[in-house]
């Protein structure tokens, strides 16, 4: 038979799994598993109130695995160091410009390592800020000042800064925002109710956007 060429066929294998999304398991000592609560409940907000159908337990997955290529929408957080290897760079960057995506939500601290690492990714490509009037900030809640600030740290505003690739977003990044901490469970951080719906609502607009490619 034939062999599909790679970019049909991992087309093909996002739109027969597109119902999970997953967690990046990545190296360097970061705490990549932090917010454990943080993805079951913005999946459940999701199928709740925008119509998805997602897997209520997000998988995990290394980024030099083939089962990356598995999941439409990845999601990767925490506080300290980040470090991709050459083979995890190769088939990271191999994911996202087949069609995958990437959200990086820094939990404060990520950022002197995510933006090293992102030059590795992307050498030819630099992270730019979304204007509010991106879809992402309207898909199905309205955000006309752009990112919300979920948690003050240090008094920074909240930037979304994209990687695009031919035009498409394949890679956002979340800084000064805490977005993450806002979807985590109401004793975790004893955030307002409301503060947690802005959260879980921003972060329904992003799936609902990757959803919508």
């Amino acid at each position: 038979m034939k062999q599909l060429p790679i970019l049909l066929v991992l087309l093909v294998t996002f739109t027969l799994s597109g119902q999970e999304i997953a967690v990046l398991k990545y190296g360097g000592g970061g705490d990549w598993y932090s917010n454990p609560t943080a993805l079951p409940n913005l999946i459940k907000f999701c199928n709740t109130n925008i119509g998805t159908k997602l897997e209520l337990a997000p998988k995990t997955v290394s980024p030099s695995s083939q089962e990356l290529f598995e999941y439409p929408f990845i999601h990767m957080t925490g506080h300290g160091n980040v470090y991709f290897t050459d083979e995890e760079i190769t088939n990271l960057s191999s994911y996202l410009l087949a069609g995958g995506f990437l959200h990086i939500d820094d939990n404060y601290g990520m950022e002197k390592y995510i933006k090293r690492e992102l030059k590795k990714l992307f050498p030819n490509k630099e992270l730019e800020e979304l204007a509010v009037n991106h879809p992402i900030f309207n898909q199905e809640f309205p955000f006309p000042q752009g990112l919300p600030k979920i948690h003050e740290h240090d008094g920074q505003r909240p930037q979304a800064l994209g990687i695009f690739h031919e035009g498409r977003l394949v890679l956002l990044y979340t800084l000064e925002c805490d977005l993450g901490d806002g979807w985590e469970d109401p004793t975790v951080h004893n955030d307002p109710e409301p503060v947690r719906t802005k959260a879980l609502k921003m972060g329904s607009n992003i799936i609902s956007y990757v959803f919508s490619l």
